[in-house]
């Protein structure tokens, strides 16, 4: 099969590589549709010691099951495998289970190719009316989904509606902007520094899109969630949560610094750092975009797969308007 392969430092190879054999409880996905993330980006560039080359990235995938009872059935991929026995696992916080392993990271292969190798379990059904390219955006949107019901557990009730801030626009943002929506918070502004995405948040997707400089200095929020990780995101961050307010970190752009301890200490803000989500998240947020609960969803940019180092070098010169661009292993570009 054809695949896009990390081969070492900002490389990467369209090139033949062995198909995937399924193990047990597995099936073999046609990919027709899979999102470039942030942490592809980060492998991509070097800077992910849990990704070493070479190997297939990629793991925002939906496509179509070949083989076994459930051949022919269109899915998207919930791409975290884990053991379901340990304690995590039985108390429905599998994503924190101590033997997870992820699809694009060692030892599992990703979805940068035309076929993937994944366990029946992780794969949920998309119904005919919904395209494989939104269906995709199913594992982005998830982590927001994630990070949303989180700060909501811990949040006191209160008479006021809640507002929230998002740090940044890429999916990750987004789809954290829309699961607030769809969870009941509808006063969100977020935060994006690059103005051609910035202006793309505004027109294409409806949201309210400012620089850091224009949120106002009086400013203060119920929930603020980090979707990039750097130092300068988690200062803004512990500078605009309200007291008593929740601060979702999902990025991991940077491991350390920015976050100011004194203040949140006082004003008793909590930090919830949030990995992935769970599988009932994943399963939420699917139908959650099958019912069209989280919008249009029509942000996305279609690429063929063999185009995916020019997409890469687009996605980090800033060239790129839309949040999410999407890559087709196999030919077919959905309408």
């Amino acid at each position: 099969m054809k695949a896009l392969v990390y081969s070492g430092p900002e490389t990467l190879e369209y090139t033949n590589v062995p198909d995937p054999v399924a193990r047990d409880g597995e099936v073999i996905v046609r990919v027709e549709s899979i999102g470039i993330c942030g942490s592809d980006m980060h492998a991509f560039l070097g800077h992910d010691e849990r990704r070493p080359a070479p190997l297939i990235l990629g793991h925002e995938a939906a496509g179509i099951v070949q083989g076994g009872q459930r051949a022919g059935e269109r899915v998207t991929v919930n791409p975290l495998v884990t053991c379901g026995a340990c304690a995590a696992c039985k108390s429905g916080r599998d994503n924190i289970c101590p033997d997870r392993q992820i699809i694009s990271m060692e030892p599992r292969q990703g979805g940068f190719a035309e076929l993937l190798a994944i366990p029946q379990s992780n794969l949920v059904t998309v119904p005919d009316h919904m395209t494989l390219e939104r269906a995709a955006l199913a594992e982005p949107i998830a982590c927001g989904w994630h990070a949303v019901r989180e700060a909501r557990r811990i949040l006191v009730e209160q008479d006021t509606p809640m507002r929230a801030l998002v740090l940044g626009g890429g999916a990750i943002g987004l789809g954290a902007a829309l699961s607030l929506a769809a969870q009941g918070i509808t006063d969100v502004i977020i935060v994006e520094p690059n103005s051609l995405r910035r202006d793309f948040l505004k027109h294409n997707c409806g949201q309210d899109a400012r620089e850091a400089a224009a949120i106002g200095e009086d400013a203060f929020f119920d929930i603020v969630i980090d979707g990039v990780g750097y130092a300068e995101t988690r200062a803004t961050a512990s500078d605009r949560a309200r007291p008593g307010g929740v601060i979702a970190h999902i990025g991991l752009g940077q491991s350390d610094g920015g976050l100011d301890i004194r203040r949140m200490t006082l004003q008793e803000i909590t930090f919830i750092g949030t990995y992935t989500y769970t599988a009932e998240d994943f399963r939420q947020t699917a139908q959650a975009i099958y019912d069209g609960r989280l919008g249009a969803l029509d942000w996305t940019e279609s690429r063929l797969l063999s185009d995916g180092l020019a997409a890469f070098a687009d996605i980090r010169a800033g060239k790129t308007a839309s949040p999410k661009i999407i890559l087709k292993p196999n030919l077919e570009m959905e309408t």
